[in-house]
C-alpha cells in the first residue's frame, strides 16, 4: 500500500526559512522548521529585537503571516476575548479586538487561560476559537469580523485547549468535553458546517471494570487534529479522550480508530512521518505510539494482545517519557519527545527503540519547535534549552526570559517568537 502524507520536510523545502507560521505547530503542524539561521542563545539583554507586552492571559501560540503577527489574550474571569495583531518587524499592537463577551465557568487557571486554543491564519483572514465560547472568522487588515458560531456547545470542564486548522476551505475543530465530545468541519468562507461528527466511543462505559464513567477528566480531551493522505483519501486524524481516530475529511466518515482506555485527557497535535503516525496517549498510564493507518474501517485495542490481520496497526508503543501536554517532534529518522517533568527523550521513529533519555531540568507545557540539527524547548519557568536534533544528546545552550512559557514558540525567517505568560519577543541574531 502507497502511503502519501503531507507532513514531511523535504529536501527542497529546507532551502529557504518559512515566511509564514500559520498554525498550532507551524506550516506542517509537526513543530518544524525550514530555518537555518534561528538564534541559539538569547536573554532579556541578547538577541531581543522587540519585546511587546500583551494584557491579560492566554496560552495560544502566535501566528505568523505577512506583516502580522496574531495571539488570543482573555480576561481572567473569561468574560472577555480578545485577537491583539502585532507589526512583524516592529511589535507595535495594530489591532486589539474584542472578538466575543461571555459567561463562563471556573476553569483550572494553574494549567489552563480561556485563550488557549491557537488561531489559525491565512492570506486575508484569521481564525479564533474560544472553544463552547465562540468562533469567528476575522479580515486580517481591518480586524472586522466576517463571520462567527456561538452554537457550538460542550462543557469544556477544564477549559478549551483543542486549536482549529484548515485545509482545503474547510476549519476543521475537535470539541471534546466532560458532557459531549464531537469535531466539526465548518466552510471557511461562510463558517457553514459542512459535517459534523460525534465521537463513536461510548465514554460511559470506560471505567474500571466496565463500570460508568463519572469523572469528566475521563470524558474530555485538548487536542488538535491533522491532515494526512492514504490511498489518495485524506484522513483527518483527530485525538478524542480515549482513542485516535482517523476520518474522512471530506464528510466525517470514520476510518478507523485505535483505543487506549487506561489514559485520558489527550493534549497533543500528532505527527506523520515514516507511513506512522506518532502520538502520546494522554494522562494517567499513557504511552507513546506509532499507527499505521489504513484506509479500510477497523478498531484497534492499543493495549489488546492481538490485532487484526488488517487495517489499523501499531508499529510500536512505549510507556517511557510519554508526555502528556508537550506534542512530540519528528526530525529525521528520529522522534523526540520532552516530558512535563523535564526529561527529554529520543526515539528511533520506525522501530520504537530509545536512543537516549536526558534531563533538561524544569517543568514543560510548551511543544518544542525544531529544525534541521536543533530542537528548542521552552518551560514554564522561563528558560529554554537548544539541544542538538541527532542521536547523540548535546546540550547546546541554556537560555532564560523573565517570564514562563506555557504558549508554543513560532519561527518564521531567521527569527523566533515567544510569547511569555505576560509578553510577546522577537528573538533573532543580532548583527
Amino acid at each position: 500500500m502507497k502511503h502519501l502524507f503531507l507532513s514531511l520536510m523535504t529536501a527542497a523545502s529546507l532551502l529557504a526559512a518559512d515566511k509564514h507560521w500559520p498554525e498550532f505547530r507551524g506550516p506542517h503542524g509537526d513543530g518544524l522548521s525550514s530555518a537555518t539561521k534561528l538564534p541559539l542563545k538569547w536573554s532579556e539583554q541578547q538577541n531581543v529585537a522587540w519585546k511587546t507586552a500583551i494584557h491579560d492571559k492566554g496560552w495560544s501560540s502566535p501566528v505568523i503571516w505577512g506583516d502580522q503577527v496574531w495571539v488570543t489574550t482573555a480576561t481572567d474571569d473569561g468574560r472577555r476575548l480578545y485577537a491583539l495583531c502585532l507589526d512583524r518587524d516592529s511589535g507595535k499592537v495594530v489591532h486589539d479586538i474584542l472578538v466575543f463577551e461571555a459567561e463562563q465557568p471556573d476553569l483550572w487557571k494553574r494549567y489552563n487561560s480561556y485563550a488557549s486554543p491557537t488561531p489559525v491564519i491565512e492570506k486575508g483572514r484569521i481564525y479564533v476559537s474560544f472553544g463552547e465560547a465562540g468562533t469567528a472568522c476575522l479580515d486580517t487588515r481591518s480586524g472586522k469580523k466576517l463571520w462567527e458560531r456561538r452554537d457550538l456547545k460542550c462543557n469544556h470542564f477544564r477549559g478549551a485547549g483543542s486549536s482549529p486548522i484548515l485545509h482545503q476551505g474547510a476549519l476543521f475543530l475537535n470539541f471534546d468535553g466532560s458532557d459531549r465530545q464531537f469535531l466539526v468541519a465548518l466552510d471557511a468562507k461562510t463558517g457553514a458546517t459542512r459535517w459534523l461528527k460525534d465521537r463513536s466511543v461510548d465514554y460511559k462505559d470506560l471505567g474500571p471494570n466496565g463500570k460508568p464513567e463519572a469523572d469528566g477528566d475521563m470524558r474530555k480531551a485538548f487536542a488538535t487534529c491533522t491532515v494526512t493522505t492514504v490511498d489518495g483519501i485524506p484522513h483527518l486524524v483527530s485525538q478524542g479522550a480515549k482513542a485516535v481516530y482517523g476520518l474522512d475529511a471530506r464528510d466525517g466518515r470514520e476510518l478507523w480508530r485505535v483505543e487506549e482506555r487506561t489514559s485520558h485527557s489527550a493534549g497533543t497535535r500528532p505527527v506523520i512521518g515514516h507511513g506512522l503516525i506518532f502520538v502520546p496517549s494522554g494522562w494517567s498510564q499513557g504511552q507513546t505510539m506509532a499507527i499505521r493507518p489504513h484506509a479500510a474501517g477497523t478498531v484497534l485495542d492499543a493495549n489488546g494482545e492481538s490485532a487484526p490481520a488488517a487495517g489499523v496497526q501499531l508499529a510500536w508503543k512505549s510507556k517511557r517519557g510519554t508526555p502528556k501536554k508537550p506534542s512530540l517532534t519528528l526530525v529525521g529518522d528520529l522522534l523526540f519527545g520532552v516530558e512535563d517533568g523535564g526529561v527529554a527523550n529520543c526515539w528511533e521513529a520506525t522501530t520504537g527503540k530509545l536512543v537516549w533519555s536526558e534531563r533538561l531540568g524544569g517543568n514543560y507545557s510548551a511543544s518544542p519547535l525544531a529544525t534541521r540539527d536543533r530542537l528548542y524547548c521552552f518551560s514554564e519557568g522561563g528558560a529554554a534549552v537548544v539541544i542538538a536534533a541527532d542521536r547523540t544528546f548535546r546540550r547546546l545552550a541554556d537560555n532564560q526570559l523573565d517570564g514562563g512559557c506555557m504558549a508554543s514558540p513560532a519561527a518564521a525567517g531567521e527569527a523566533l517568537w515567544v510569547r511569555t505568560q505576560t509578553h510577546l519577543y522577537r528573538l533573532e541574531e543580532r548583527h
